[in-house]
């Protein structure tokens, strides 16, 4: 035993890469992709609109996009825990949206576009499992919440960045897609050159957890269970009441909250910004999710996943400023927006992992995400909608909603501690 533990350790040392070197790595690489899709998310409502689409084409396109962001995972997460190829699925996946996004500027129908959203999203859809379950080995060693916090601090500096430069090329430019969407090839390829070299320095991120746990219990268990990995690998997972009383909460956080899409839509109906300026509103948004994942990733880590009810109530408010044609109000709603993206980014995913055993994680964050998934286009299709109908039936639909989420959430939460 002794001698397994020493050629773990030798393992470690051969990788080079600390946990927060691979957990920097990763956001490095999120940062990059992020300033790619975030950089067309910004603008899809205005894009959309310029070929002639509606509320409820926007709200639908939107949601879908999202829903197979999500519910793709379903298929990707089992599938990469079957096959243990966690870096193939993410490679394939941010290879997909370096390339989708840049087209979209090219294109010439509204049809062609909406392929194009969907498509990037399914790309979303392969490598998300894959990548959260190996960052949640290297976050195991430094803390779940801060892990996850840190990653997506990253992230949302890609984020901001991407919106930023879409909004300059589009003044630039005087609103040329082209130009705006095609220079985001860029920042794509360099992603997935970094995530090549990370996947050449760290094969098997599963190695952090591992040393963080009880050394002997862990050899122990892998030598009982070396010969019969395949047939693992195959069984029904099995999940607990609590996580999918977790996962019909959030899918409900989800349904209540529109897409940037159907705001940006709203902003550019009621003439309260340019095109151009839609990307540096959605670049500020980002920015407070980054902020707000730190601070939901530092509560987390101190007082657990109770920290997570404050979402839906958040959530709840953003249709009483969002859809107002006021600019402050509208501004207000972005930056609530915003934050519940950052608790939703963070401390949602944290949860997962504190829930679900290490070596079927990518299996529950799919799980999850079938949930969520149905939750985001929901949510899009309920706010695109309503919208053109009544802002007041969406705001009391939107109450009822995140009413129902937060005490679902509760009660997963409570549940989860009397099953530990």
């Amino acid at each position: 035993m002794r001698n397994g533990v020493m050629m773990q350790k030798i393992q470690k040392k051969r990788l080079g890469f600390e946990p927060y070197k691979f957990i920097l790595s990763f956001g490095l690489v999120s940062m990059l992709m992020d300033t790619v899709y975030q950089g067309a998310l910004a603008v899809q409502g205005p894009l959309l609109a310029s070929f002639g689409a509606t509320a409820f084409i926007v709200g639908l396109v939107s949601g879908l996009g999202e829903a197979t962001a999500l519910v793709g995972r379903l298929v990707s997460g089992p599938l990469a825990d079957r096959t243990l190829k966690y870096w193939v699925f993410a490679i394939g996946g941010y290879a997909i949206t370096a390339l989708a996004v840049p087209a979209m500027g090219f294109v010439g129908s509204l049809g062609a576009v909406s392929f194009l959203i969907i498509f990037e999203r399914f790309g979303k859809s392969l490598r998300t499992p894959s990548r959260d379950a190996m960052l949640s080995h290297a976050a195991g060693a430094v803390g779940r919440g801060k892990g996850f916090a840190l990653h997506e601090v990253m992230d949302q500096v890609g984020a901001v960045g991407g919106p930023l430069i879409v909004s300059a090329l589009l003044a630039l430019t005087q609103s040329d897609y082209r130009v705006a969407l095609g220079a985001l090839i860029i920042p794509g390829i360099a992603a997935v050159l970094v995530l090549i070299f990370l996947r050449n320095k760290v094969p098997n991120p599963a190695v952090y957890e591992k040393l963080e746990t009880h050394k002997e219990e862990v050899l122990e268990k892998e030598a009982q269970s070396k010969n019969k990995s395949k047939k693992k690998s195959r069984e029904k997972v099995q999940l607990s009441k609590a996580f999918w009383l977790y996962a019909l909460g959030c899918a409900l956080v989800l349904s209540g909250m529109a897409t940037f899409g159907i705001v940006s839509y709203h902003m550019i109906s009621k003439s309260l910004v340019q095109d151009a300026t839609v990307p540096l509103l959605y670049a500020a948004a980002m920015g407070i999710d980054g902020l707000f994942a730190f601070l939901a990733g530092m509560l987390y880590d101190k007082i657990g996943p109770r920290s997570l009810l404050s979402l839906p109530i958040v959530a709840a408010l953003i249709p009483f400023f969002a859809y107002r044609e006021s600019l402050v109000l509208v501004l207000i709603g972005v930056v609530l927006w915003g934050a519940c993206l950052g608790v939703q980014e963070s401390t949602m995913k944290a949860v997962v992992a504190d829930m679900v055993p290490s070596d079927r994680r990518a299996t529950a964050y799919g799980m999850f995400s079938l949930f969520v998934g149905v939750g985001g286009l929901l949510g899009g299709v309920i706010a695109g909608g309503l919208y053109t109908v009544s802002i007041v039936a969406l705001i009391a639909v939107v109450l009822v909603l995140e009413a129902l989420a937060a005490f679902l959430i509760y009660a997963a939460l409570r549940q989860n501690q009397i099953r530990a």
